[in-house]
Parts: C-alpha cells; sequence; structure tokens
C-alpha cells in the first residue's frame, strides 16, 4: 500500500508544509447533490445498505473525484455506524433522518453500553477503506472519519436528530455519572475505530464534533473536549513510516479555538461564522486551518461564488496551512456545476498566495 502519491498537496497543507496551491475538499462531496450518487443509493435500496456494502461505498467515494479534480477522498459512511454497532438499532425514516429503535433511556441500558468488536462488527467499513484506498490507485490521499463521542452521544440518547437537545442535557446535568460513561465507552470506540481505519489505509482523520456547539462554555469543556483530546492522544498518528494527521471540526467551536488547538490535532475545522484570518492569528503557529465558505454561497451565481472564495483565501493570506473546505456539508440541493466552479476557482485563486 505504500506507493507515492501523485497528489499529496492536502497532506502537506494539513501538516503546514510549502504547496503549490490550496487543496480542496468539500464535506459530503460523495452525496444528494450529485444524480450518479442518487442512482446508486437506489440501486443499494437503503442509505444503510449503501453504507455496509464496500464495493458500493467505494463508488460513491470515486463519484466527485471523477467529476472534480478534488484533493483528497473522504471514506463514504456515517457516523453513526459506531452506535449502531453497539446495538442500539439504527434505521433511517424517509425525510426524516437517523433513528434508534433503542437509545440510551434509563441507567441500565447505559451501564450495559461497551465498546463493540471494530473488527468483527465495523469490518464493512474497514473493508471499504482498504477497497477505496486501492482503487484511488495513489491519485489523492484518502480522510477517514468519526462523529465525536459527544455528537454520538446526542443521537444515542435522544434517539434521533433534535431541535432542543432536552434529553440528552437533561442526563448531562441531572445525571453527569452516566453521562460520562456513554463518553468514555464511546471514546474508547472511536478511538479503535479510527485506528483500525489507519490500519485499513486513511491517510488522515477527521472527528466530527457536530453538536458540540450546542454546549454551554463550561459543558463543552467537561463533556466534549477532554474526550476528543483522550481520542487524539491514543491514535496512530504513523502508519507505513508516514505520519497520519489528524483534524478536529467542532461545529459551533470558533469560542473554543485556543483550546481545540492544544488537544495535539494537526488541523482545526472551521465553520463560516469565524474569519479565518483571525483564526490563524490565534493558533496558526500550532495547527492548519481547514474551512471555512458558507456552503449557501454555492447557491449563488459563479461571480459570487469566485469572489466569496477569494474572500476566503484572501482573510487567510499567504503561505501554508490552508485547506479549503466549506463550513459544513454540502446541500443536496446544491448545483454540481456551481462545486465544479468553487474548486476551481481555490485551484486558481490561491496560487498567488503561495
Amino acid at each position: 500500500m505504500n506507493f507515492k502519491l501523485k497528489n499529496d498537496t492536502f497532506l502537506r497543507a494539513l501538516l503546514r508544509q510549502p504547496t503549490d496551491y490550496t487543496p480542496v475538499w468539500m464535506m459530503r462531496q460523495a452525496g444528494r447533490y450529485l444524480p450518479e450518487y442518487c442512482a446508486t443509493r437506489k440501486r443499494a435500496g437503503s442509505f444503510l445498505d449503501l453504507c455496509k456494502s464496500p464495493d458500493m461505498a467505494t463508488e460513491v467515494t470515486l463519484q466527485p473525484l471523477d467529476r472534480f479534480p478534488l484533493d483528497a477522498a473522504i471514506l463514504f459512511s456515517d457516523i453513526l455506524t459506531i452506535p449502531d454497532a453497539m446495538g442500539l438499532g439504527l434505521y433511517f425514516s424517509e425525510g426524516e433522518g437517523p433513528k434508534f429503535e433503542r437509545p440510551l433511556r434509563d441507567e441500565a441500558a447505559i451501564k450495559a453500553l461497551r465498546v463493540p468488536d471494530i473488527n468483527k462488527d465495523l469490518r464493512y467499513v474497514t473493508d471499504a477503506v482498504s477497497q477505496i484506498r486501492k482503487a484511488l490507485n495513489g491519485s489523492v490521499p484518502l480522510i477517514g472519519f468519526s462523529g465525536s463521542p459527544w455528537t454520538l452521544s446526542c443521537y444515542m440518547v435522544e434517539g434521533g436528530g433534535s431541535d432542543d437537545y432536552a434529553r440528552v442535557k437533561t442526563l448531562m446535568y441531572k445525571e453527569p455519572k452516566l453521562m460520562h460513561h456513554i463518553l468514555e465507552v464511546t471514546a474508547q470506540a472511536v478511538t479503535q475505530y479510527l485506528n483500525a481505519q489507519i490500519e485499513a489505509g486513511a491517510q488522515t482523520v477527521m472527528i466530527f464534533d457536530s453538536w458540540g456547539g450546542v454546549l454551554s462554555h463550561a459543558a463543552y469543556y467537561e463533556f466534549s473536549l477532554p474526550y476528543l483530546q483522550q481520542i487524539v492522544q491514543g491514535l496512530k498518528r504513523e502508519h507505513d513510516g508516514i505520519k497520519i494527521p489528524v483534524i478536529v471540526f467542532t461545529k459551533g467551536g470558533g469560542l473554543w479555538l485556543d483550546s481545540i488547538a492544544d488537544i495535539g490535532c494537526d488541523a482545526v475545522g472551521l465553520d463560516w461564522t469565524m474569519d479565518i484570518g483571525v483564526a490563524r492569528q490565534k493558533v496558526g503557529h500550532k495547527v492548519a486551518l481547514q474551512g471555512n465558505l458558507d456552503p449557501a454561497v454555492l447557491f449563488a451565481t459563479p461571480e459570487v461564488i469566485c469572489a466569496e472564495t477569494e474572500r476566503v483565501l484572501a482573510s487567510y493570506g499567504y503561505g501554508s496551512g490552508h485547506v479549503f473546505n466549506l463550513g459544513h456539508g454540502i446541500s443536496q440541493f446544491t448545483n454540481p456545476d456551481n462545486a465544479a466552479v468553487l474548486v476551481q476557482a481555490v485551484h486558481g485563486l490561491s496560487r498567488k498566495y503561495h
């Protein structure tokens, strides 16, 4: 597996090494905005069947790369694979998003929570990683990923998505010991899961703390950040003699940027509410930055997309250490032609900064 990458710009940017241009990939780049993805998903029968078939996961991972000259591929999977492997019974109801048949609603269920057998229960993910890595044939690096313990716990306790996080926050404030038990078991699972992806061929891993931003300042420091740090410290940072960079992304986490940069990760993801130039001044000497165009910009005209791309690039300024991305996942209603405009704009407009 140790062949040389034809394009390692993304990995070099994460390690703050010199690059010729700013690399770009998009969160949810393999997804519903692409007609070819919708066709594969239809063939799979369901979203979960698509995730659990290494062949199909490989197919959809490669689709955006066939269309756009992206600088990285990201494993096609879902953050909820871990709670599913823990026996919570993940299912997707049409138009309603993910749900769990057996959410964590009482002390007995919480105390019974165990780290799943990654090699058995999540083998379909590591098989997909190996297969994708092979199919990429050294063209660009492959990103593996997981949800963060806090974000996964939100789903596990709420039983699905939530507007107010009332159940999980009630547990957190009323029974902090039980909350920490869920987070501890989940953090161990995430660490093993990401290490298994690294061993299977992921060249970078990213932790999505998608709901970290719903926590109060004090709660973030108690219930999310320490577990992110624990995972980062438990990861294999080298495989086959190659350094494996780690990206941490707390959506809504701009307030805690300095602290996130101190947990030992190589890069911090930013949502669109943060000025990337300000972020660079604060932590650019410690970490690379990933982001942070508002995904809604992709609903505008090509001229606006180019202007907003230039704004982000100019704000970051000269030199390396920037991976261009959206501030969150690309919307399913995005016109793929506009995604093409973005990728071309980043590649073209960023050269003068390097």
